[in-house]
Parts: C-alpha cells; structure tokens; sequence
C-alpha cells in the first residue's frame, strides 16, 4: 500500500506515506533537471496520507517526504521507493533451504544507491519469518515504534524485508513480529553481525572496514593436506583465560603463548554471541555475530589475522544443538517453533534448559545455523558454526564447557562459498500498477 503506484496512463503516480499524529505532509518530487515540486498529500485515514504525483519517463519519481508536527517540520526520505534488495534467485534459494550466502542477504546490511540528490546511503533490513502475520523494524532510530517502518512481505518465501534510507553502522535495532495469536513480540536478528553488549539484547547494524594481512598463511594452507599433516591443538575459552582481556590484547597474548608453547592450532570455545556468560556460549543467539564483550567484530578479525600471521591455524566450535528460551530470541520466533516436529524437535528440556533443535530443522534454523561450513573471506561471521571464515579448519561441537588446555583434534577442509547471490536492485525505477 505504501509508496508509488502507477497509474495506469504511467504519467502519474500515487504516494501514500504513513505520518500518525502530523498536522500535514508535502511530498517533494524532484526531476532529471534537478528541479524539485511540491505536491501536498491529503490525510486518507489512520495516518495514511495521500499524493499524486508525475513520474519520470513513465517510471516513479525520486522524491523526500517532508512532515508537519506542531511548530516542527522534518524532511526525510521514504523507504518504500526503493525495490527490494533480494533478487528473485536468492528467494527462490532460500524457499528450498539452500542458500549459501545468507549473511549477504538476510539480517542487516549496508547499501549504497545513486540519486539525482547524491549517494544515497542506508541499511537492507530482511528476515526469515513465514509464520508471522507481519514484521515490522524497531530501534534507537525510530524510538523502538516499528509502525513507520513495517516490513514488506516478498511473496510465499516467508522473507520480509526493507531499505531505510540514512541508517548506518551502530544503529541498535529488533525485529517485531505480529504472531498468530495476535500479539507482537520484539526479537533480536538471528543473523545480525553486532550485537550490544550483553545483558543488553538488541542487535546492531555492524560495517566492517577490516583489511586482511593473512594471504601468506591462506596461500600455505591451501597446498596442505589437513588429514596427515602434524597438528597440536590448545582449546581455550576466551572469557576464562586471562581474564580481562579483549580481542586485541588476547591477539598479543595468546599468539605469543601459543607459539611458544608449540601449538599449530587454537581452538576457540563459542565465541558466537550468548546471552549468559556462564554458559560458556553454548547457548546461542547470534549465530552470526561474535560476542561484543570482547570487542567489535573486526577487533576478532584481527585476532584471526594475528593468530594465522604467526602461522596457528583457528578452529571455532559450533553449537547447533540447543539455543535459550530467552524471550527476545530465537525459541519460537515467528510464534512456532523453529524446527521440523514442535512437539520432539522444539521441545523444551525437562530441568527447564534451553530449546533442543535437531539436524532435521527446517529452514529457519539452516537460516541462523547452517549444517556445513560455507565460509566468505568477507563475512563477519564468527566461524564454522554459521557463516563461517575459510580460514577456520573445522567446526566441532561439544556437550558441555572444558578448561583451556591442549588436546587433539582432526581438521577438516573448509568448503568454499558457491556465489549464489544476486546483487541488490537500485532504487526504484517502476511501480506497481494502480488499482
């Protein structure tokens, strides 16, 4: 509904815009000539104003929406212009459950986008959430009141997702799903790449500017055979070992201790974001993101780089098996369970632990944990549990903590990433026809 529609002719357009509470609201079209009109919009009802506009060549127009409340006046830019950033290959992937690159199109994700105004620069926002009635993005940028930024629902995949326009890195931010029992529930992305740091609970959007100095060690490791090669692998936790200590200093301390002691290897206890500390992170809500209370996820980028630069090879641990009930997570997250047989594959553990999952999930759980490395150089990703970094050797799981100290392990080649994805659309240059 929101957004331009075509009329028939093509030479104008309807723009509806959602401004609960504003006294008027104008929408600012601009040409190819650079010259902008004003076009008043008319209030429609509960919120919803109104405008006809031209269009460009027969295509919708760039425009701003400028809003009226009281003695206040602001200017902003309309998410709905925009065509969705998923393309009809990465849907149709993701409605069968084998998309390899998911990071790069689900979760949250910075694009830029030309205009007669300059770039335009603004954060991709999709989920995975077939059983939900509707979607909305809630944050620090629109006071966590998700009505101005209701997600788009793209067909029968079950993904819903939108473009809003002048959000950038930092940015706090929840999904909110209507369920169907009709209440509205906030949950943080299962593939957000930042999280806050816990107890906070809100994932952030995260921009990488990290330039990798490893291509020494990756080139090396690629004519290796890992199956009869010497290995000696330390298993450390990083939040109990040298307490204090974060990504950046335990990049200095712990290279160093490992070289010296003789490891080819670290294998990393989850560092993958958990909201209890004493779970050792076995109990998962950020598949996607490494724990922020060590730092940003480039500062555990550089401790990979560091870590590979003196020539020790990086194993993480993966935990698929279980995630907390925490209400704000992954448990039931669309209002059903996420996995193949609610009543066995969901069920809740007998002394009140978290969530069991199965290697039968369904497509929402190989969205938050896929079943097989995939691995992007340039994925953000804490490891082999979700997506992870080529540079891990293997992905292992556990059943419970262990204290750091050396053991062995068999490593495992890392699958290489199938470029699967389509790049994202530019903005809008049609509209759906109206009715």
């Amino acid at each position: 509904m929101l957004g331009p529609h075509l009329h028939g002719s093509g030479d104008r357009a309807t723009v509806r815009v959602l401004r609960p509470l504003a006294d008027a609201v104008t929408v600012l079209v601009t040409g190819p000539d650079a010259r902008t009109t004003e076009h008043p919009a008319r209030h429609e009802r509960a919120g919803v104003w109104v405008a006809v506009v031209p269009t460009t060549g027969g295509h919708a127009p760039d425009y701003r929406v400028r809003t009226r409340y009281g003695d206040g006046e602001s200017t902003e830019d309309h998410p709905y212009r925009f065509l969705p950033t998923l393309g009809e290959v990465d849907l149709h992937l993701i409605a069968e459950g084998r998309h390899e690159e998911l990071w790069h199109v689900l979760g949250a994700n910075l694009h830029r986008y030309p205009s007669v105004h300059g770039d335009i620069d603004g954060t991709a926002f999709a989920v995975w959430a077939p059983n939900a009635q509707a979607v909305r993005v809630v944050g620090d940028f629109n006071a966590w009141d998700g009505r101005r930024h209701a997600m788009r629902s793209l067909g029968t995949t079950g993904v819903w997702e939108l473009f809003v326009p002048g959000l950038g890195p930092g940015a706090l931010y929840k999904f909110e799903l209507l369920t169907g029992d009709g209440s509205w529930r906030q949950k943080a992305d299962p593939l957000a790449k930042g999280t806050q740091v816990p107890p906070a609970t809100a994932s952030v959007v995260v921009e990488s500017r990290y330039v990798w100095e490893d291509a020494g060690w990756m080139d090396a490791r690629a004519h290796r055979d890992p199956h009869n090669g010497p290995m000696s692998v330390y298993e450390v936790h990083l939040g109990s070992w040298r307490q204090g200590l974060g990504y950046r200093q335990l990049a200095d301390e712990l290279t160093a201790y490992v070289t010296d002691t003789g490891f080819t290897h670290v294998e990393l206890l989850p560092v993958a974001e958990h909201p209890f500390g004493g779970s050792w992170g076995y109990q998962v809500t950020g598949y996607y993101a490494p724990t922020s209370r060590f730092g940003h996820p480039d500062d555990f980028r550089y401790l990979v780089d560091r870590l590979h630069q003196a020539g020790i090879g990086v194993i993480l641990d993966w935990v698929p098996a279980h995630f907390p009930r925490d209400e704000w997570a992954l448990a039931r997250f669309d209002g059903t369970p996420c996995t193949r047989t609610p009543t066995r594959c969901a069920a809740s553990s007998p002394t009140g632990g978290p969530t069991s999952s199965t290697s039968g999930a369904t497509r929402s759980a190989t969205s938050s944990s896929p079943t097989r490395p995939t691995g992007s150089r340039s994925s953000t990703s804490t490891g082999c549990a979700s997506t992870p970094s080529p540079r891990c050797c293997t992905s292992t799981t556990r059943a419970s903590p262990a204290s750091g100290g050396p053991t062995s392990t068999a490593a495992a080649r890392t699958s290489r990433p199938s470029r699967s994805c389509r790049r994202p659309t530019p903005p809008r240059t049609g509209a759906p026809r109206a009715s």
